[in-house]
């Protein structure tokens, strides 16, 4: 696939990446952290990359952490800036796993239909996501 250039964070941030679980039925799988970590009720995978992995690698990577979800990546959705990261999202489809696999980052996994997704997903700094989402 064809990304564009990587994001430049900048002075202070961090590069992550992220992935936007999409069900063939058109629902979105959001993540909510353990204790509201970062002041997030619900939102959507992601993290640092680590040295040596690719953003799509560490997308795939993260959703897994986070979800317990196996996902294929499909094309670049957006690049979200946040206080201490520039995040890369992509929109994926998910191929395997069960949310009974997701790891200690999260506390529950939710599945939304998109016309709930600003109510679910309403921090700030993933207003960005869901406008790009609603585009695609």
């Amino acid at each position: 696939m064809d990304d564009p250039p990587a994001p430049v964070p900048g002075k202070g941030r961090k590069l992550s990446a992220g992935a936007v679980v999409v069900e063939p039925d058109g629902r979105v799988w959001l993540v909510e952290p353990t204790n509201h970590f970062g002041g997030y009720v619900r939102t959507f995978p992601k993290g640092r990359v680590e040295h040596g992995l690719s953003l799509r690698a560490t997308a795939v990577r993260e959703a897994f952490e986070e979800t317990g979800l196996l996902v294929r990546l499909g094309r670049f959705l957006v690049d979200g800036v946040r206080t201490t990261t520039v995040t890369r999202y992509y929109l994926a489809e998910r191929v395997g796993g069960t949310p009974v696999a997701m790891g200690w980052e999260a506390q529950a996994m939710w599945l939304a239909p998109c016309r709930r997704l600003a109510a679910l997903a309403a921090a700030p700094a993933d207003a960005t996501i869901l406008r790009a989402l609603a585009a695609v």
